[in-house]
Order: C-alpha cells, then sequence, then structure tokens
C-alpha cells in the first residue's frame, strides 16, 4: 500500500506549503529587509507599481507586493496594511513564520551576519523536545520570524 492509502480519515495529504503571503506596512522597507535576509531579489515583484491605485485591487500584480520563492515554496508580501499598524501573534491569524535552515552552524553564521547587519535577534536555542534549534528574529512590522535547523542527533555508543 502506498502512503496516500494508508493515510488517516485527513481530507487531503500535504506534501508541504506553497506559498505564505506577509501583509505589510511598508512594502519598500519589507521588501529590503527580505533581499538582505535571503541574499536574493523578489522572483515575483510589482512592488515598484504601488503608487498605481489600481495595484492594490489587481490579484495578477499580487496587489503591489513581490515574492520570494525557494526549494519550490514561495513567501510573499502584501502592502495593505495602514501605515502605524503593527503585528500582534495574540491575534487570530500569525504566531510566527519559521524558516527551515540546513544546519545549526547555518544559525551561528546568521547571528554575525544579522549583528553586522544592524539587526536585532534572540539567541540560538536549543528545543530539544521539538528536535529543533532555532533563532528568532523580528521583520520591520514586528513580524515573528524563526530560523530552524534540525537538532543534531547525538551519536550513539556501542557498548
Amino acid at each position: 500500500m502506498s502512503a496516500s492509502e494508508t493515510a488517516g480519515d485527513g481530507i487531503v495529504e500535504p506534501q508541504g506549503f506553497s506559498h505564505v503571503r506577509l501583509t505589510v506596512t511598508d512594502i519598500a522597507r519589507s521588501k529590503a529587509f527580505y533581499e538582505q535576509l535571503f541574499g536574493t531579489t523578489p522572483g515575483s515583484d510589482f512592488s515598484d507599481q504601488i503608487d498605481d491605485p489600481t495595484v492594490r485591487d489587481d490579484p495578477w500584480r499580487t496587489y503591489g507586493g513581490c515574492s520570494f520563492t525557494f526549494h519550490g515554496q514561495t513567501l510573499g508580501l502584501r502592502p495593505v496594511a495602514p501605515a502605524g499598524d503593527r503585528f500582534d501573534p495574540d491575534r487570530v491569524g500569525l504566531d510566527h513564520l519559521s524558516l527551515r535552515v540546513a544546519s545549526v552552524h547555518d544559525l551561528h553564521r546568521a547571528v554575525g551576519r544579522l549583528d553586522a547587519a544592524g539587526i536585532a535577534h534572540g539567541e540560538v536555542t536549543d528545543l530539544e523536545p521539538f528536535g529543533l534549534v532555532i533563532l528568532s528574529l523580528q521583520d520591520p512590522d514586528d513580524i515573528n520570524l524563526e530560523l530552524a535547523a534540525p537538532r543534531p542527533v547525538a551519536a550513539h555508543q556501542d557498548d
């Protein structure tokens, strides 16, 4: 039997995330932040049209936003929040966004790069019960971001 044939009674069997879109207040500021964080420019970018009054109603131009795609998953930015609005993880919706990185080494390397860029962040934290090691930071709209690496498996000693 295939995995899909032995799956529970779920309506679907997700294969991962296709995309996540974050609502932002200032597309230029947010785009610059994520370009710096990811080290790449957006693959789709309509932010240069943000002053066109029709763009905020146009899904084909992603409402004047942009998106970054990596490993088949996309993070989009949608500039429709009013200026001065701030993210609140205690309201209905997103609590935080966790981006997977390859290793704990990548987290420690990110600490140095975040420091050099003047971006505040938390400590590298081992979440043993979840099998993860994380590094937290905030985006320009105060959205909670987490960089997460798989927790290294301790080497087993032979008896």
